[in-house]
Protein backbone atom coordinates (compact mmCIF):
# COMPACT_ATOMS: atom_id res chain seq x y z
CA UNK A 1 0.00 0.00 0.00
CA UNK A 2 1.26 3.77 -1.02
CA UNK A 3 2.50 5.40 2.34
CA UNK A 4 0.24 8.51 2.64
CA UNK A 5 2.68 11.64 3.36
CA UNK A 6 2.51 14.82 5.00
CA UNK A 7 4.60 18.28 5.56
CA UNK A 8 4.11 21.65 5.81
CA UNK A 9 4.24 23.92 2.43
CA UNK A 10 4.11 27.40 3.87
CA UNK A 11 7.40 29.19 4.49
CA UNK A 12 8.81 28.74 8.06
CA UNK A 13 8.23 31.88 10.81
CA UNK A 14 5.35 34.40 11.53
CA UNK A 15 2.77 34.78 8.60
CA UNK A 16 -0.66 35.23 8.30
CA UNK A 17 -1.56 31.60 7.36
CA UNK A 18 0.23 28.40 7.55
CA UNK A 19 -0.45 25.31 4.91
CA UNK A 20 -0.07 21.33 6.16
CA UNK A 21 -0.97 19.51 3.56
CA UNK A 22 -1.54 15.05 2.94
CA UNK A 23 -1.28 12.91 -0.11
CA UNK A 24 -2.06 9.75 -0.18
CA UNK A 25 -4.88 6.57 0.40
CA UNK A 26 -5.61 7.54 4.14
CA UNK A 27 -5.31 11.28 4.02
CA UNK A 28 -9.25 12.21 4.34
CA UNK A 29 -9.00 8.93 7.58
CA UNK A 30 -6.70 11.12 9.31
CA UNK A 31 -8.02 14.47 8.58
CA UNK A 32 -11.71 12.95 9.23
CA UNK A 33 -9.92 11.82 12.99
CA UNK A 34 -8.57 15.25 13.78
CA UNK A 35 -10.98 18.02 12.00
CA UNK A 36 -14.13 19.19 13.70
CA UNK A 37 -16.54 21.27 11.45
CA UNK A 38 -17.99 24.17 12.87
CA UNK A 39 -21.25 22.62 11.09
CA UNK A 40 -21.27 19.17 12.72
CA UNK A 41 -20.65 17.57 9.27
CA UNK A 42 -18.32 14.74 8.43
CA UNK A 43 -15.61 15.53 5.95
CA UNK A 44 -16.28 12.49 3.86
CA UNK A 45 -19.95 14.61 3.16
CA UNK A 46 -18.63 17.90 2.66
CA UNK A 47 -18.30 18.34 -1.30
CA UNK A 48 -14.90 18.29 -3.11
CA UNK A 49 -12.82 21.45 -3.27
CA UNK A 50 -15.08 23.01 -1.30
CA UNK A 51 -13.05 24.74 1.83
CA UNK A 52 -14.40 23.99 5.39
CA UNK A 53 -14.58 26.43 8.59
CA UNK A 54 -13.86 24.24 11.88
CA UNK A 55 -11.19 23.74 14.25
CA UNK A 56 -8.03 20.99 14.10
CA UNK A 57 -8.65 18.61 17.32
CA UNK A 58 -6.66 16.30 19.53
CA UNK A 59 -9.10 14.25 21.79
CA UNK A 60 -11.00 17.39 23.45
CA UNK A 61 -8.39 19.73 23.08
CA UNK A 62 -8.65 22.15 20.10
CA UNK A 63 -4.76 22.75 18.55
CA UNK A 64 -6.26 25.88 16.53
CA UNK A 65 -8.97 27.25 13.91
CA UNK A 66 -9.16 26.31 10.51
CA UNK A 67 -10.36 25.82 7.10
CA UNK A 68 -9.61 22.68 5.42
CA UNK A 69 -10.22 21.46 2.11
CA UNK A 70 -9.94 18.11 0.54
CA UNK A 71 -9.65 17.18 -3.25
CA UNK A 72 -10.05 13.56 -4.51
CA UNK A 73 -7.84 11.86 -6.90
CA UNK A 74 -7.05 11.57 -9.69
CA UNK A 75 -7.49 15.61 -10.79
CA UNK A 76 -5.17 16.90 -7.51
CA UNK A 77 -1.20 17.62 -8.23
CA UNK A 78 -0.12 14.45 -6.82
CA UNK A 79 -3.44 12.31 -8.90
CA UNK A 80 -3.83 10.79 -5.28
CA UNK A 81 -6.45 11.83 -2.32
CA UNK A 82 -5.19 14.84 -1.23
CA UNK A 83 -5.75 17.31 2.05
CA UNK A 84 -4.83 21.13 2.57
CA UNK A 85 -4.95 22.45 5.93
CA UNK A 86 -4.90 26.06 6.27
CA UNK A 87 -4.42 27.28 9.69
CA UNK A 88 -2.50 30.32 11.45
CA UNK A 89 0.81 30.61 10.27
CA UNK A 90 4.08 30.75 12.81
CA UNK A 91 5.98 27.64 14.12
CA UNK A 92 4.05 26.27 16.92
CA UNK A 93 0.91 25.62 15.33
CA UNK A 94 1.88 23.89 11.91
CA UNK A 95 4.42 22.06 13.78
CA UNK A 96 1.29 20.87 16.23
CA UNK A 97 -0.56 19.52 13.79
CA UNK A 98 2.28 17.94 11.39
CA UNK A 99 2.67 15.92 14.67
CA UNK A 100 -0.76 14.97 14.79
CA UNK A 101 -1.43 14.09 11.38
CA UNK A 102 2.00 11.78 11.68
CA UNK A 103 0.41 10.82 15.18
CA UNK A 104 -2.70 9.27 13.23
CA UNK A 105 -0.55 7.28 10.51
CA UNK A 106 1.49 9.29 7.86
CA UNK A 107 4.61 10.07 7.51
CA UNK A 108 6.70 12.94 6.82
CA UNK A 109 7.52 13.76 3.14
CA UNK A 110 10.88 13.64 1.81
CA UNK A 111 12.24 16.76 -0.44
CA UNK A 112 10.41 16.91 -3.50
CA UNK A 113 8.18 13.87 -2.53
CA UNK A 114 4.82 15.57 -3.37
CA UNK A 115 6.01 16.86 -6.88
CA UNK A 116 7.70 13.36 -6.95
CA UNK A 117 4.27 11.57 -6.89
CA UNK A 118 2.95 13.99 -9.69
CA UNK A 119 5.67 12.36 -12.27
CA UNK A 120 5.44 8.67 -11.05
CA UNK A 121 1.57 9.22 -11.52
CA UNK A 122 1.75 10.71 -14.90
CA UNK A 123 0.40 14.50 -13.76
CA UNK A 124 3.63 15.80 -14.99
CA UNK A 125 6.86 14.52 -16.92
CA UNK A 126 10.63 15.16 -15.17
CA UNK A 127 11.01 18.57 -17.77
CA UNK A 128 8.18 20.21 -15.61
CA UNK A 129 8.40 18.76 -12.41
CA UNK A 130 12.01 20.55 -12.61
CA UNK A 131 10.31 23.86 -14.00
CA UNK A 132 8.26 23.73 -10.78
CA UNK A 133 11.35 23.97 -8.25
CA UNK A 134 12.90 26.88 -10.84
CA UNK A 135 9.19 28.46 -10.44
CA UNK A 136 9.36 28.78 -6.88
CA UNK A 137 12.91 29.69 -7.22
CA UNK A 138 12.52 32.49 -9.95
CA UNK A 139 14.20 35.86 -8.65
CA UNK A 140 13.53 37.98 -12.06
CA UNK A 141 9.95 37.95 -14.29
CA UNK A 142 12.19 36.61 -16.97
CA UNK A 143 13.47 33.23 -15.22
CA UNK A 144 9.72 33.10 -13.80
CA UNK A 145 8.38 33.43 -17.45
CA UNK A 146 10.78 30.69 -18.46
CA UNK A 147 9.87 28.40 -16.05
CA UNK A 148 5.73 28.76 -16.54
CA UNK A 149 6.69 28.34 -20.47
CA UNK A 150 8.42 24.77 -19.52
CA UNK A 151 6.02 23.85 -16.56
CA UNK A 152 3.05 23.99 -19.37
CA UNK A 153 4.96 21.59 -21.59
CA UNK A 154 7.09 23.97 -24.24
CA UNK A 155 10.24 21.33 -23.90
CA UNK A 156 8.08 18.49 -23.31
CA UNK A 157 6.60 19.44 -27.08
CA UNK A 158 9.63 20.08 -28.52
CA UNK A 159 11.45 16.72 -27.44
CA UNK A 160 8.28 14.85 -28.10
CA UNK A 161 8.95 16.31 -31.73
CA UNK A 162 11.95 15.26 -32.09
CA UNK A 163 12.01 11.88 -30.88
CA UNK A 164 9.03 11.42 -32.82
CA UNK A 165 11.71 12.19 -36.08
CA UNK A 166 13.94 9.08 -34.81
CA UNK A 167 11.17 6.63 -34.26
CA UNK A 168 10.39 7.36 -37.82
CA UNK A 169 14.24 6.65 -38.63
CA UNK A 170 14.30 3.62 -36.73
CA UNK A 171 10.88 2.27 -38.36
CA UNK A 172 12.21 2.40 -41.20
CA UNK A 173 15.45 0.48 -40.71
CA UNK A 174 13.53 -2.38 -38.78
CA UNK A 175 11.22 -2.95 -41.48
CA UNK A 176 14.27 -3.49 -43.68
CA UNK A 177 16.04 -5.56 -41.35
CA UNK A 178 13.28 -7.54 -40.51
CA UNK A 179 12.25 -7.97 -44.39
CA UNK A 180 16.22 -8.75 -45.82
CA UNK A 181 14.75 -9.63 -49.27
CA UNK A 182 14.13 -5.99 -49.60
CA UNK A 183 17.12 -4.56 -49.87
CA UNK A 184 17.62 -0.36 -48.72
CA UNK A 185 18.17 1.23 -51.90
CA UNK A 186 20.45 4.28 -52.08
CA UNK A 187 17.52 6.39 -52.17
CA UNK A 188 16.60 5.40 -48.82
CA UNK A 189 20.34 6.10 -47.45
CA UNK A 190 19.59 9.60 -48.58
CA UNK A 191 16.26 9.50 -46.82
CA UNK A 192 17.88 8.47 -43.83
CA UNK A 193 20.96 10.85 -43.94
CA UNK A 194 18.01 13.60 -45.10
CA UNK A 195 16.34 13.23 -41.72
CA UNK A 196 19.23 13.15 -39.28
CA UNK A 197 20.66 16.35 -40.34
CA UNK A 198 17.15 17.42 -39.39
CA UNK A 199 17.45 16.10 -36.26
CA UNK A 200 20.84 17.25 -35.75
CA UNK A 201 19.49 20.50 -36.73
CA UNK A 202 16.72 20.49 -34.08
CA UNK A 203 19.33 19.29 -31.32
CA UNK A 204 21.41 22.41 -32.28
CA UNK A 205 18.85 25.09 -32.15
CA UNK A 206 17.96 23.90 -28.75
CA UNK A 207 21.57 23.30 -27.61
CA UNK A 208 22.95 26.90 -29.10
CA UNK A 209 20.21 28.60 -27.08
CA UNK A 210 21.01 27.00 -23.72
CA UNK A 211 23.88 29.54 -22.52
CA UNK A 212 21.36 32.46 -22.39
CA UNK A 213 18.65 30.12 -20.94
CA UNK A 214 20.83 29.57 -18.29
CA UNK A 215 21.75 33.39 -17.99
CA UNK A 216 17.93 33.97 -17.26
CA UNK A 217 17.24 31.16 -14.84
CA UNK A 218 20.86 31.38 -12.61
CA UNK A 219 21.79 34.83 -13.20
CA UNK A 220 24.96 36.37 -15.18
CA UNK A 221 28.08 35.93 -12.34
CA UNK A 222 29.42 39.28 -12.52
CA UNK A 223 32.49 40.32 -10.33
CA UNK A 224 33.52 43.57 -9.80
CA UNK A 225 37.52 43.77 -10.26
CA UNK A 226 40.41 46.37 -9.49
CA UNK A 227 42.61 48.39 -7.27
CA UNK A 228 41.89 49.74 -4.22
CA UNK A 229 40.06 53.13 -3.96
CA UNK A 230 38.85 52.78 -8.21
CA UNK A 231 35.61 53.13 -7.11
CA UNK A 232 34.18 49.24 -6.91
CA UNK A 233 32.32 49.10 -3.95
CA UNK A 234 30.64 52.50 -5.33
CA UNK A 235 29.74 50.90 -8.47
CA UNK A 236 28.15 47.89 -6.64
CA UNK A 237 25.91 50.70 -4.31
CA UNK A 238 24.87 52.47 -7.42
CA UNK A 239 23.90 49.68 -9.05
CA UNK A 240 21.83 47.93 -6.22
CA UNK A 241 20.43 51.79 -5.46
CA UNK A 242 21.43 51.22 -1.85
CA UNK A 243 24.82 51.54 0.51
CA UNK A 244 25.66 47.67 0.71
CA UNK A 245 29.57 48.24 0.81
CA UNK A 246 31.35 50.78 2.88
CA UNK A 247 33.25 53.10 0.68
CA UNK A 248 36.04 55.49 2.42
CA UNK A 249 39.19 56.72 1.01
CA UNK A 250 41.40 54.49 2.91
CA UNK A 251 42.86 51.57 0.27
CA UNK A 252 41.92 48.47 1.14
CA UNK A 253 38.06 48.65 3.19
CA UNK A 254 37.18 45.83 1.38
CA UNK A 255 38.95 42.89 2.32
CA UNK A 256 36.44 39.88 1.32
CA UNK A 257 33.93 39.02 -1.16
CA UNK A 258 30.74 41.04 -0.52
CA UNK A 259 27.94 39.40 -3.05
CA UNK A 260 24.32 40.40 -3.89
CA UNK A 261 21.70 40.32 -6.60
CA UNK A 262 20.20 42.99 -8.84
CA UNK A 263 17.32 42.97 -11.05
CA UNK A 264 18.96 44.10 -14.89
CA UNK A 265 15.40 44.89 -16.56
CA UNK A 266 14.51 40.88 -15.96
CA UNK A 267 17.77 39.50 -16.03
CA UNK A 268 19.70 38.60 -12.64
CA UNK A 269 22.83 39.93 -11.65
CA UNK A 270 24.65 38.01 -9.29
CA UNK A 271 27.48 40.45 -8.61
CA UNK A 272 30.38 40.58 -6.43
CA UNK A 273 32.68 42.88 -5.04
CA UNK A 274 36.01 41.92 -4.29
CA UNK A 275 39.42 43.30 -2.62
CA UNK A 276 41.56 45.76 -4.22
CA UNK A 277 43.99 43.59 -6.16
CA UNK A 278 47.73 44.90 -4.81
CA UNK A 279 50.62 43.90 -3.41
CA UNK A 280 50.33 43.99 0.45
CA UNK A 281 51.80 42.89 3.28
CA UNK A 282 48.27 42.93 5.36
CA UNK A 283 48.07 39.29 5.69
CA UNK A 284 44.09 39.53 6.24
CA UNK A 285 43.88 41.84 2.69
CA UNK A 286 46.14 38.91 1.02
CA UNK A 287 43.67 37.04 1.75
CA UNK A 288 40.97 39.30 -0.08
CA UNK A 289 42.90 39.64 -2.60
CA UNK A 290 43.32 35.64 -3.57
CA UNK A 291 39.57 35.14 -3.00
CA UNK A 292 39.15 37.77 -5.44
CA UNK A 293 41.57 36.45 -7.93
CA UNK A 294 39.76 33.04 -7.59
CA UNK A 295 36.63 34.81 -7.97
CA UNK A 296 37.19 35.01 -11.28
CA UNK A 297 37.46 31.36 -12.75
CA UNK A 298 33.81 31.34 -12.40
CA UNK A 299 32.81 34.78 -13.62
CA UNK A 300 30.56 35.35 -16.66
CA UNK A 301 31.38 39.52 -16.61
CA UNK A 302 34.34 41.07 -15.35
CA UNK A 303 33.33 44.94 -14.39
CA UNK A 304 37.36 45.70 -14.81
CA UNK A 305 38.03 49.18 -12.76
CA UNK A 306 40.92 51.35 -13.89
CA UNK A 307 41.82 55.35 -12.50
CA UNK A 308 43.02 57.27 -15.04
CA UNK A 309 43.01 60.10 -12.69
CA UNK A 310 46.22 58.45 -11.12
CA UNK A 311 49.41 56.87 -12.54
CA UNK A 312 48.73 53.05 -14.28
CA UNK A 313 51.07 50.93 -12.43
CA UNK A 314 51.78 47.29 -12.17
CA UNK A 315 48.91 46.08 -10.24
CA UNK A 316 46.69 47.47 -13.56
CA UNK A 317 48.70 45.32 -15.28
CA UNK A 318 48.40 42.80 -13.25
CA UNK A 319 44.28 42.83 -13.23
CA UNK A 320 44.64 43.38 -17.30
CA UNK A 321 46.34 39.71 -17.46
CA UNK A 322 43.89 38.41 -14.95
CA UNK A 323 41.05 39.63 -17.85
CA UNK A 324 42.25 37.09 -20.80
CA UNK A 325 39.76 35.05 -22.22
CA UNK A 326 36.97 36.32 -20.38
CA UNK A 327 33.97 38.89 -21.21
CA UNK A 328 35.21 41.71 -19.85
CA UNK A 329 33.48 45.15 -19.30
CA UNK A 330 36.32 47.29 -18.74
CA UNK A 331 35.27 50.94 -17.51
CA UNK A 332 37.99 54.16 -16.95
CA UNK A 333 36.37 55.32 -13.90
CA UNK A 334 36.27 58.96 -12.33
CA UNK A 335 36.03 60.77 -15.91
CA UNK A 336 35.34 63.77 -14.37
CA UNK A 337 38.69 63.96 -12.28
CA UNK A 338 41.53 65.31 -14.70
CA UNK A 339 43.60 61.86 -16.24
CA UNK A 340 47.09 61.98 -15.05
CA UNK A 341 47.57 58.75 -18.00
CA UNK A 342 48.06 59.91 -22.10
CA UNK A 343 45.78 57.72 -24.59
CA UNK A 344 49.23 56.07 -25.78
CA UNK A 345 49.37 55.12 -22.13
CA UNK A 346 45.74 53.42 -22.16
CA UNK A 347 46.42 52.01 -25.64
CA UNK A 348 49.54 50.28 -24.35
CA UNK A 349 48.15 48.89 -21.36
CA UNK A 350 44.83 47.81 -22.77
CA UNK A 351 46.25 46.50 -26.52
CA UNK A 352 43.17 45.95 -28.22
CA UNK A 353 40.58 45.70 -25.52
CA UNK A 354 37.82 47.76 -25.66
CA UNK A 355 36.73 50.52 -22.89
CA UNK A 356 33.62 53.29 -21.64
CA UNK A 357 34.96 56.25 -20.00
CA UNK A 358 32.76 56.68 -16.96
CA UNK A 359 31.94 58.79 -13.62
CA UNK A 360 29.99 56.11 -11.27
CA UNK A 361 29.61 59.10 -8.72
CA UNK A 362 28.25 61.63 -11.68
CA UNK A 363 25.56 58.70 -12.53
CA UNK A 364 26.73 56.46 -15.26
CA UNK A 365 24.91 53.70 -14.16
CA UNK A 366 22.15 53.57 -16.51
CA UNK A 367 24.87 53.46 -19.04
CA UNK A 368 26.52 50.35 -17.63
CA UNK A 369 23.81 48.68 -17.27
CA UNK A 370 22.45 49.09 -20.69
CA UNK A 371 25.87 48.20 -21.97
CA UNK A 372 25.87 44.31 -19.80
CA UNK A 373 22.59 43.84 -21.31
CA UNK A 374 23.83 44.64 -25.00
CA UNK A 375 27.23 42.44 -23.98
CA UNK A 376 24.79 39.19 -23.15
CA UNK A 377 21.61 40.07 -25.36
CA UNK A 378 22.38 42.15 -28.03
CA UNK A 379 20.08 44.54 -26.44
CA UNK A 380 16.83 42.91 -25.76
CA UNK A 381 16.07 40.31 -23.01
CA UNK A 382 13.41 37.94 -23.91
CA UNK A 383 10.48 37.54 -26.41
CA UNK A 384 7.53 36.79 -25.37
CA UNK A 385 7.18 33.82 -27.06
CA UNK A 386 10.85 32.63 -26.80
CA UNK A 387 12.08 29.75 -24.85
CA UNK A 388 15.67 28.08 -24.05
CA UNK A 389 16.57 25.35 -21.65
CA UNK A 390 17.92 26.05 -19.27
CA UNK A 391 19.00 23.38 -17.20
CA UNK A 392 22.39 21.68 -17.22
CA UNK A 393 20.52 18.25 -16.75
CA UNK A 394 18.56 18.77 -19.44
CA UNK A 395 21.70 20.28 -21.91
CA UNK A 396 23.78 17.63 -21.43
CA UNK A 397 21.47 15.09 -22.28
CA UNK A 398 20.68 17.04 -25.88
CA UNK A 399 24.85 17.19 -26.13
CA UNK A 400 24.79 13.13 -25.85
CA UNK A 401 21.81 13.08 -28.02
CA UNK A 402 23.67 15.58 -30.50
CA UNK A 403 26.95 13.41 -30.65
CA UNK A 404 24.56 10.44 -31.13
CA UNK A 405 23.55 12.09 -34.22
CA UNK A 406 26.63 12.46 -35.27
CA UNK A 407 27.31 9.09 -35.31
CA UNK A 408 24.58 8.33 -37.36
CA UNK A 409 25.14 10.44 -39.80
CA UNK A 410 28.91 9.23 -40.23
CA UNK A 411 27.15 5.38 -40.36
CA UNK A 412 24.80 6.57 -42.99
CA UNK A 413 27.61 8.43 -45.07
CA UNK A 414 29.86 5.32 -44.80
CA UNK A 415 26.53 2.78 -45.14
CA UNK A 416 27.24 0.96 -42.23
CA UNK A 417 25.35 -2.40 -41.17
CA UNK A 418 21.96 -1.25 -40.43
CA UNK A 419 21.55 -2.37 -36.92
CA UNK A 420 24.66 -0.80 -36.30
CA UNK A 421 23.14 3.21 -37.03
CA UNK A 422 19.84 1.94 -35.46
CA UNK A 423 21.95 1.50 -32.35
CA UNK A 424 23.07 5.44 -32.57
CA UNK A 425 19.48 6.12 -33.12
CA UNK A 426 18.08 4.26 -29.32
CA UNK A 427 20.58 6.27 -27.67
CA UNK A 428 20.07 8.96 -29.09
CA UNK A 429 16.25 8.48 -28.21
CA UNK A 430 17.43 7.14 -24.71
CA UNK A 431 19.06 10.36 -24.22
CA UNK A 432 15.97 12.70 -24.69
CA UNK A 433 14.13 10.04 -22.85
CA UNK A 434 16.12 11.64 -19.90
CA UNK A 435 14.87 14.63 -20.04
CA UNK A 436 11.51 13.86 -19.69
CA UNK A 437 11.39 11.14 -18.08
CA UNK A 438 10.62 8.68 -20.26
CA UNK A 439 13.88 6.72 -19.82
CA UNK A 440 14.68 7.98 -16.30
CA UNK A 441 16.86 5.94 -13.43
CA UNK A 442 16.14 6.08 -9.77
CA UNK A 443 19.60 7.75 -9.83
CA UNK A 444 18.39 10.77 -11.63
CA UNK A 445 15.02 11.19 -10.03
CA UNK A 446 16.90 11.33 -6.65
CA UNK A 447 19.29 13.97 -8.11
CA UNK A 448 16.41 16.02 -9.55
CA UNK A 449 13.59 16.29 -6.70
CA UNK A 450 16.41 16.51 -3.79
CA UNK A 451 16.80 20.15 -4.91
CA UNK A 452 12.79 20.70 -3.87
CA UNK A 453 11.99 21.97 -0.69
CA UNK A 454 9.62 18.99 2.01
CA UNK A 455 6.53 20.06 0.99
CA UNK A 456 6.70 20.65 -2.31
Amino acid sequence: MVDTICAISSATGEAGIGIVRMSGPLSIEIAEKIFRSKRNISLTDIKNRFLSYGHIVDGNRVIDEVLIVKMLKPYTYTREDLVEIYCHGGIISVRKILNLIIDKGARLAEKGEFTKRAFLNGRLDLSQAEAVIDLIKAKTDSSYEQSVKQLEGRLTGLISLIREKIMAMISLIVANIDFPEDEIVEAQYESLLEDAFEVKDDLFKLISGSDRGRLIRDGINTVILGKPNVGKSSLLNAMLKYERAIVTDIPGTTRDIIEDYINLDGILLKITDTAGIRETDDKVEQIGVERAKKSIEDADLIIALLDPSQPFNDDDREIIKLLDNKKTLILLNKSDLKRKVSDEEIKDLLKDKKYMSVSILEGSIEEIENKIVEMFFQGQIVGKEDFYVNNLRHVRALKDAYSSMESVIDGIKRQEFLDLIEVDLRQALNELGLITGETSTEDILDKVFKEFCIGK
